[in-house]
């Protein structure tokens, strides 16, 4: 029993490579391959064994899912809100630092949260009921903050109209492959890509660091931040990371580029390990991943839960190790090609897989997300306005 389910941990972690690196693979699609193929997969082992390699292979995502966000300017949903000050640590020579950060989110995140489960628990059970019908106006309040705290309030509002309009679009087509990956390619990736290759920047030599300079406040508040906002899209219906940081960065003060590293970089992981403790206490799973460990064990149990979070702290160890040699690999390969070849190659690729997940409309999508998503720096307004697109539905999913 044991061996096999290292061996379902290890193949768990494999997985968690390549949905990690490969842009648009995500460990949403390979949980429902492997509910579909459950049956016959069933008779040579046990649902334990599956839903320990679907939470390796989720956790290890959440560890390399920095990759190609920082390198390549590919976020997922989780990584959106990364791409800017990745990118800005990448054209310094620091997308290995870059990395390193959201290394040191994840894991310290990861293992407060798992510290923080037996409180949680019974807190979750206590709290949830009290403040579910008012998660929505919460949120509006919270919205209405970030436009009103500057001077370009017009052009922040404008901002988070123009993305919370082509979200409520993109979410509603119906039959639509992957909605996310085009819009959030759009805002946060080819937007940014695009304007790069307009203005002919050139990528340094990158640096890679052994040690990090950040002030242990910044540290502990950028982990606690992190952890507070995972845990809080663990259990909110309809509320995901990106979300959650912009929340938490709303909340949290002077953490600077490297502080919000940390703190996005810790809100995935959180997500995924809290969501298990969301389908123990109220039995409601809030993610793809989960909601397959939900119909394989039908019922878990306190004692699962334990050997899961057993599970998620052997490979918070092995996913760091993987993703801080990864990106060495990816500093020393990026400095080698031309910046701008290289740009276009990406442009290319994030194109023919939009295409291939969401056909001729999600190439649509992706263009006028991009459009959209080359205003804020037009304009000189923050780019988190444009999380209005996962906002504004998850606000209106709530008020009405």
């Amino acid at each position: 029993m044991f061996t096999e389910l290292i061996i379902f941990l290890v193949l768990g972690v494999c997985a968690g490579i390549v949905t990690g690196l490969i842009p648009g693979i995500h460990i949403n699609l390979v949980s429902l391959l492997l509910l579909s193929a459950s049956p016959f997969l069933l008779q040579y082992t046990d649902v334990l064994s599956l839903g320990i390699f679907i939470i390796s292979m989720s956790i290890t995502h959440t560890f390399l899912d920095a990759i190609p966000s920082i390198f390549l300017g590919a976020p997922d949903a989780d990584q959106a809100m990364n791409v800017l000050p990745g990118h800005k640590l990448l054209l310094k020579g620091k997308g290995f630092e870059a990395v390193k950060l959201t290394v040191i989110g994840s894991l310290g995140a990861l293992i407060l949260s798992i510290l923080l489960v037996p409180i949680l628990i019974p807190t979750v059970r206590f709290i949830y009921p009290l403040i579910k019908d008012y998660i929505g106006i919460i949120l509006l309040v919270i919205v209405i903050y970030m436009i009103m705290k500057d001077n370009k309030r017009s052009w922040n509002f404008i901002v988070f109209i123009m993305s919370g309009i082509l979200g409520l679009i993109v979410l509603n087509i119906p039959n639509l492959n992957n909605p996310l990956f085009p819009m959030l390619s759009g805002l946060f990736g080819l937007s940014m890509l695009v304007k790069s290759l307009a203005e002919k920047v050139n990528i340094p030599e990158q640096k890679i660091t052994n040690t990090i300079k950040i002030k242990k406040s910044v540290l502990a508040q950028a982990i606690g931040s992190g952890t507070l906002a995972g845990t809080l899209t663990s259990f909110f219906p309809g509320l995901g990371p990106a979300q959650g940081a912009v929340l938490a960065s709303q909340l949290t003060r002077n953490l600077g580029n490297y502080g919000f590293m940390i703190l996005v970089g810790g809100i995935g992981t959180v997500n995924m390990i809290l969501s298990l403790v969301t389908l123990y206490t109220l039995d409601k799973a809030r993610n793809g991943a989960v909601i397959v460990i939900s119909q394989l064990l039908e019922t878990i149990t306190l004692t699962q839960v334990g050997i899961f979070m057993s599970c998620i702290l052997i490979v918070g160890g092995i996913a760091a190790y993987l993703t801080l040699n990864i990106a060495k690999v990816f500093s020393k390969v990026i400095g080698l090609v031309n910046y701008q070849i290289m740009l276009l190659t990406i442009i290319i690729f994030i194109s023919a897989l939009v295409f291939y997940f969401s056909g001729f409309l999600g190439i649509f999508i992706l263009l006028i997300s991009t459009m959209i998503g080359i205003v804020p720096g037009e304009l000189g307004v923050a780019r988190n306005h444009s999380m209005g697109c996962l906002l504004m539905p998850v606000i209106l999913f709530f008020l009405l």
